[in-house]
This record gives structure tokens, sequence and C-alpha cells, in this order.
């Protein structure tokens, strides 16, 4: 674009809105792509504009509204929308619940291309169906359309953004404690775990409470895989006490543990295994108590799919430490982001 008088501006094409404000009304005069004609010059005097922005032809620039369309078109996100351009940036909402994706790495590389600009929120987010997921513009009003190219190149072949939707998995429940299994005191994970995946498409197939016996235990977890279940969660002897059984239950399953033990807290304690494509859960007792434990962070990822690496897990770290706040805010906090 070039800036030029208005009087020489005549069977010229704007290349920006130019706004009013007079009594009753604000909004564009003229807007982009208007070709000025010779009554115009007066009026845009009148607005204070003394100079004009045009086209250069050949000048190989794109304005920030195409800008943001060709960057909205080279990532695509599917079960969710991008807005029409406004103030030169589209926006991305969710159209349905589930886990928020970003690669990290090619949006840092795509945000060191000269004048653009796209804000996310973190990546392994939980979103509910009308989040605000993304915003996307250049800085300046136009910018060489070979930055533009650049960045379709870098998105060509791995997706910027993703939007996992939640899928139905079928959910087995072990409670273990001889206090429990004996009467001598009342479960209070049932209602718990009831509640989170009323959260999600799920069914229980059931809750079952074992004494402190192995062989009970592992029996318990084979019927609700034999009822096929998707999900296994195990919850009461989670620690490192000798008579603490369930973790050996896991094993002796044939699970693969990833980890049994997170950098976070609460929940420290948390088992994470595999047998084959079931996850499997070991859940310790504060998630009985408290409102945000790792159990909170862990299942929106576990129904969308996504399979945990210990390197992941380990980046829990940072970021592992619940604020405990008064008021829970999960998941717009600190915590259990990596």
């Amino acid at each position: 674009m070039k800036k030029i008088r208005v009087e020489e501006a005549v069977g010229m094409e704007l290349c920006h809105d130019i706004t009013a404000m007079r009594e009753g009304f604000k909004g564009a005069a003229f807007k982009r792509g208007h070709v000025i004609q010779p009554e115009d010059v007066n009026a845009l005097l009148d607005l204070g504009k003394r100079f004009v922005f045009v086209w250069e032809d050949h000048a190989g620039e794109i304005h920030e509204e195409d800008a943001a369309r060709r960057m909205a078109a080279m990532a695509p996100v599917d079960g969710a929308h991008y807005t029409e351009p406004s103030e030169g940036k589209v926006l991305l909402f969710a159209d349905q619940p589930g886990m928020f994706r970003v690669d990290v790495g090619l949006l840092q590389k795509v945000n060191s291309i000269g004048d653009i600009t796209i804000s996310t929120i973190p990546d392994h987010y939980p979103v509910k169906a009308g989040d605000r997921l993304a915003s996307m513009r250049i800085v300046p009003l136009v910018t060489k359309e070979e930055q533009i190219v650049e960045a379709e190149a870098l998105c060509r072949e791995t997706p910027l953004l993703q939007l996992r939707p939640y899928s139905h998995k079928k959910v087995g429940v072990i409670v273990t404690g001889s206090e429990i299994y004996t009467g001598r005191i009342q479960d209070k994970f049932e209602p718990v775990v009831r509640a989170k995946m009323g959260c999600y498409p799920s069914e229980i197939l059931g809750v079952t409470i074992c004494d402190d016996d192995l062989d009970m235990i592992v029996g318990a977890a084979r019927a609700h895989l034999d009822a096929g279940a998707d999900v296994l969660i195990f919850t009461g002897g989670m620690s490192v006490d000798p008579d603490d059984l369930t973790p050996t239950a896991i094993r002796r399953l044939g699970a693969e543990v990833v980890t049994h033990g997170l950098p976070a807290q609460p929940g420290n304690m948390t088992l994470v295994a595999y047998l084959g494509q079931v996850a499997v859960l070991g859940v310790p007792g504060a998630a009985i108590s408290l409102p945000t434990t790792m159990f909170d962070v862990l299942l929106p990822q576990i129904f969308a799919g996504d399979r945990f690496t210990k390197e992941e897990l380990v980046r829990l770290g940072d970021g592992g430490l619940c604020q405990m706040c008064k008021s829970c805010h999960f998941p717009n906090c600190t915590f259990g982001r990596y």
C-alpha cells in the first residue's frame, strides 16, 4: 500500500476502512475496497483525512482481513469454527466439548514469522462448546504475502491446532480396603467417581469393593475387563506401605505401569498404566476430600484418547502444585499445565 494525498487518490482503491464519528453515529464512512470518487474528496477532508492509504499494483502485499482468513484456512479444526474477520482478526470457538491440543513448537515457528500473531489457550486444555480457543491476526494493516505463504507451508504437514472429542468409555471401578469391605467405614469414593464420570460420555459397569486380598482385587478387575471395560479405576491402597496391595494387583493383571507417582500435589501417588488399550488409573485418597486432584487432570485426556508417556507426566512438575484456592477455578488455573 502507499500513502497519498486525498486530492490525488481519485480512482484509487482504499485499503482500509475510514471511520466517521458524528452525533448518533460511529462507523465506517468509507469501506475498504471503495474506489475514491471526485465527490469523496471534500468528505474525506471533513473527516480530517488529508492522506489515505491505497493499494499499489504488484506490491505483493496482503490486507489484514485477507491474511486472517488465510491463517484460519491453514489451521482447520474439526469440531470448531472461525469467525469472520473483525478488526483484522479471526477467533476460533469450540462447537463441542473435548481436549484442545496445540503443536507448541509449530506455533512458535509460525509466530516467529515477522508480522503474524496467533494466540491460543494452553495445550492439553479441556474445553466446552462455546469456549474461545484461539485468535489470529497480523500486526500491521498489511503485510508481505510471502509471510502468509511461509506460515501455510509450515502448517501443511502437521496440524497446528486440534480439538480431540471425548469418546464413550465403559468404566470399571475397584475400591479396596478391609475397613470398607467389612463395613466398618462407609465408602466415599463411589459418589465422587460417579460425579466425575458424569462430565464425560461414560458408562460405569460397576463399583466393586474388595478386601485387602490380592486375588480378590485381581479377580474384580478381570470381571470388569470381561464386561468390556475401557478404563479401570482403582482407589485405596495406593501409598507405599507394605500392606498396600493395589499397585501389585495392577501389575499382576499384566498392565504396563507408566508411572506410580507424579510430580504433582494433590495426587502425588497416582498410578498410570495400560493393559493393551485399556487405561488403568490408581487414584489416591485425596480425590475424596479435595475438589481437584491429578484425577481431574488425567480424565479428560483419557476420554480424548491420549496415551500418556513417562516424559509427558514428568513435565507435570512445572505447574503441578495446586494453589488450594478457597474457590476452585480448575481448569482456569496453573494446576496440571504441561
